[in-house]
């Protein structure tokens, strides 16, 4: 009962003299954890071996199937951010952080099981379903409270929140290989076993996100911050509420640019381990292609944290413009890199990509804060991730689909994803079309109400509302 109170939303509120930038580390050891699900690409090839040891045998799962886990993670990681979004507002992100590191953890100790039986529907039952809807709860909840402690530079904040996401695999890879390959024996590539150490790892490495995390007390700004009198034409200082925003169409012009930012980003990052080795086949093994997963890893999470900063500066749609047309270019290149046999241009092209795939996914709730305000920024941002569930079945099923498809028409391994690099080029047009036509929220969708914090329980005393540093 002790540890339930504590996760209350009135027992997490900061005292006097705290200082805000505490917060950064405890939505780190979130995101950083829950990051993992960005490494996936480094156990498909292993289970597709779990029983043939050294190849794969009847029986085994195929590629294009174990796919589908990473992809029903992502769905459930939309949805539960949809469906828990104004759940989070209401409880605090303490208790989700609590909710997420459970479901988080407990779904890698059920997608062992899976493994070590060899039942699939286990897998996707655990690290798919209940680990997804771990991801989603782990995403969104420092990003509010990131956002009410940062007024004065959003986008960072967003770029903070989100930049462990990112560089998660970039832990991930590496400690995968390294663990499966200290569980392998002759009768196990290690999987289920690298599943039950890394479960009981991010659970413990989350809970210090649960026990650190604060919110800000109501009214309290940074010391020193004054709101512009004249705010740029896209920050608006209005609110909308969660249920407003989904009828504007602000919401669902952005919802369709991350939809095809994500679509764009993931289908290479979720296959990046079989891509580089079949396109520069006997050039690149298994541990240099782990080696690759971890620098977009990096990329992805530089990209978070950087370009959300810029955002701030030149502001969130010209941030955007500049994803859309320099990554249709850069996704052009690719097959050049590969006609070349040029592994720096490849490694450079999907290393800008990745960059702005993670900058993409840390601006837009800094953009939706921009457009809608910050009463319900944390709801509205978990109803418009439905659209990354959209796009993780999207992304990946294009790029493995088009593959299999090539390989059946004979096309030769290094070129299997041409095709594909310009079908996604064509879907960033789409989203730059969708930039340039967004306008200011009308007023008729604005809050009316006075704008309250939903905290219950005893109110912190009003100094500390001006002596936050």
């Amino acid at each position: 009962m002790a540890l339930l109170s504590f996760l209350d939303r009135e027992h997490s509120i900061a005292k006097p003299g705290y200082n805000r930038w505490r917060v950064p580390p405890a939505a780190l050891a979130i995101h950083l954890s829950i990051g993992q699900a960005y490494a996936f690409s480094v156990f498909k090839l292993p289970m597709s071996k779990l029983l043939g040891i050294s190849q794969s045998a009847p029986g085994d799962w195929p590629l294009s199937e174990t796919q589908w886990v990473f992809s029903l993670a992502i769905v459930f990681l939309g949805l539960s951010a949809a469906v828990f979004g104004s759940w989070l507002e209401r409880v605090g992100p303490r208790r989700a952080m609590f909710t997420a590191a459970l479901c988080f953890s407990g779904g890698f100790l059920i997608a062992a099981v899976g493994v070590r039986l060899h039942l699939f529907w286990l897998v996707l039952g655990g690290y798919g379903v209940l680990g997804g809807i771990g991801l989603g709860l782990g995403y969104i909840s420092p990003v509010s409270t990131l956002i009410k402690w940062f007024p004065d530079r959003p986008g960072m904040a967003t770029g903070m929140a989100i930049m462990g996401f990112g560089g998660g695999a970039f832990i991930a890879s590496p400690l995968s290989v390294i663990l499966m390959k200290r569980y392998e024996t002759p009768t196990s590539v290690g999987v289920w076993e690298t599943f039950v150490t890394m479960g009981i790892i991010y659970f413990v490495y989350m809970m210090f996100g649960v026990f650190t995390v604060r919110l800000p007390p109501p009214g309290w700004k940074p010391r020193g911050f004054v709101p512009p009198a004249t705010p740029q034409r896209l920050v608006t200082t209005s609110h909308v509420s969660v249920n407003e925003a989904i009828r504007t169409p602000q919401f669902w012009l952005l919802w369709v640019m991350l939809c095809v930012n994500v679509s764009a980003g993931i289908g290479i990052l979720e296959q990046a381990s079989p891509m580089i080795q079949e396109i520069f086949s006997g050039r690149i093994g298994p541990a240099a292609a782990a080696g690759f997963v971890a620098l977009l890893s990096l990329a992805n999470m530089i990209g978070r944290f950087s370009w959300a900063s810029a955002s701030d500066y030149i502001g969130r749609k010209t941030t955007y413009l500049i994803f859309f047309s320099l990554g249709a270019a850069l996704y052009i290149t690719i097959p050049i890199a590969g006609n070349l046999q040029s592994v720096v241009l490849f490694v450079l092209c999907t290393v800008v990509i990745l960059s702005m795939y993670g900058g993409g996914f840390a601006t837009i709730p800094a953009y939706l804060r921009d457009l809608f305000g910050t009463m319900e920024v944390g709801a509205i941002h978990g109803r418009l991730l439905t659209a990354w569930s959209v796009a993780g079945v999207v992304g990946p099923s294009l790029v493995n689909t088009m593959r299999e498809h090539e390989i059946a028409l004979g096309v030769p391994r290094p070129h299997v994803y041409d095709q594909t690099m310009y079908i996604v080029a064509g879907l960033l047009l789409v989203g730059l079309i969708c930039d340039l036509m967004v306008r200011p929220v009308d007023e008729k969708h604005h809050y009316q109400g006075n704008v309250t914090e939903p905290v219950r329980g005893p109110v912190p005393a009003p100094a500390a509302a001006t002596g936050g540093r």
